[in-house]
């Protein structure tokens, strides 16, 4: 039986695999400019900190990157105007802009001249990045057909982690040898993908069909909050806020407990940027898995079940990889091997690709995607900016993004009763 029903999918057509692509790789170029900034943190902040009359001392750097990392987090949170944008003019479009967005302000970003000017543009590309994964995550969502759309979500957020992979590869030969402006110089390049877009790509047939009239972009935001979708907004907006602080207060940090580990044990500066590299090649390599194997999961044990799985995953990798593994005397090889399992747990983020779009119907689709995944960056600032400020207070990065493995038991808590959609079909 089960080996028919995979012969039988709904055959996919040439635009549906345009739009998925244009969509896989906005995301996954959105993925790269977003860990670009991870991976250039140390030489950036060395650079800009002194040319704003601040010594470059390494708490210095930690903390003023988790201020830019806030300020990230800020613009990421502000993106949640793209959704009703997209509610009311289209997906296609609106993902474009977004494109437009980060990739304008990741490449001004190399002509910086103080801390200050990276600080800004950094705020201005999170605005773009957090509009392209909800307009890209509802695109595909609608334009997939109903029995192949799920795994089109874990796909799909593959995209974001691929991009981790292309950074540190681009890291690795081009960002160890020139330089770090010459990293966000390469992430200016994914507005070469808007042209695609607009040309190659048709609107979503979902939006296209949908029978009333297009909704304002007031009330397709104010249809989150009635009294058929409030509860599941909040909730919903609460889950992204555990998973972000995963993410931003452990994933991020990555490249630079890789550096440090590795300047402890004897390598060099240039050695310890490329070993940084790797690390965030195994990470991506754990999150690629985590995101092609959470579609099959969550349709045997349901949505709630898979994500609690993998919020238990981020739970003990965070805390064992920061809280141990770090302080160990040769923790290079075993801090290697926890980076893929935190890889895997982080690819909790792909439950909301699929799962969100589940949740709502059409005219406000976008609006609640949008909101989820930007309302809890505002948060996720201040939680960033205690972990740098707790980072110069211990001199170390491992105990306070250790201490971040407790959102992931807040949020194990939570989950009971969110929304079980699992063999329901997308609203209308």
């Amino acid at each position: 039986m089960n080996v028919r029903t995979s012969t039988t999918r709904t055959p996919l057509t040439a635009n549906h695999i345009r739009g998925f692509w244009a969509a896989w790789g906005g995301w996954a170029l959105d993925g790269m400019d977003s860990f670009i900034y991870a991976l250039v943190l140390t030489p950036a902040l060395t650079e800009l900190l002194p040319k704003s009359g601040i010594p470059a001392t390494p708490g210095n750097v930690g903390f003023y990157g988790s201020v830019l990392f806030a300020l990230f987090l800020i613009g990421w949170g502000l993106s949640m105007v793209w959704g009703p944008i997209a509610d009311r003019f289209g997906r296609v479009r609106t993902l474009a802009l977004t494109i437009l967005c980060y990739s304008a302000f990741t490449f001004a970003a190399a002509l910086s001249t103080n801390l200050w000017h990276l600080a800004a543009f950094r705020l201005l590309a999170g605005l773009g990045i957090g509009g392209e994964w909800a307009i890209g995550g509802t695109y595909v969502a609608e334009s997939w057909p109903e029995d192949r759309r799920r795994m089109g979500a874990g796909y799909l957020h593959t995209g974001y982690y691929f991009g981790f992979f292309l950074a540190a590869i681009a890291n690795y030969f081009i960002g160890a040898r020139y330089g770090w402006r010459w990293m966000f110089a390469i992430g200016g390049t994914p507005a070469l993908l808007v042209t695609f877009i607009q040309y190659a790509v048709s609107e979503s047939s979902t939006w296209q069909k949908h029978d009333r009239r297009r909704p304002t972009m007031r009330s397709a935001f104010g249809k989150l909050f009635s009294p058929q979708y409030a509860r599941r907004t909040w909730l919903n907006s609460l889950y992204l806020l555990v998973s972000i602080v995963g993410l931003w207060a452990g994933s991020v940090y990555v490249p630079t407990s890789v550096t440090q580990i590795a300047l402890r044990d004897g390598y060099s500066g240039a050695d310890a940027a490329r070993l940084a590299s790797y690390g965030t090649m195994i990470l991506s390599a754990g999150t690629i898995v985590g995101c092609l194997v959470l579609p099959l999961l969550a349709d045997a044990y349901g949505r709630r079940f898979t994500l609690g799985l993998y919020f238990a995953i981020m739970l003990v990798s965070i805390a064992v990889g920061f809280g141990y593994v770090f302080y160990l005397p040769h923790a290079l090889t075993p801090f290697m091997m926890v980076l893929f399992t935190l890889g895997v747990g982080g690819a909790n983020f792909a439950m909301y690709t699929l799962w969100l779009p589940e949740q709502y119907a059409t005219d406000c689709r976008a609006s609640a995607f949008a909101f989820a995944t930007s309302v809890g960056r505002f948060a996720g600032a201040g939680i960033t900016f205690l972990v740098g400020a707790g980072v110069q207070h211990f001199h170390t990065i491992g105990t306070p993004v250790a201490l971040t493995s407790l959102a992931f038991a807040v949020g194990l808590l939570l989950l009971p009763f969110g929304e079980e959609t699992r063999g329901k079909p997308l609203p209308a």
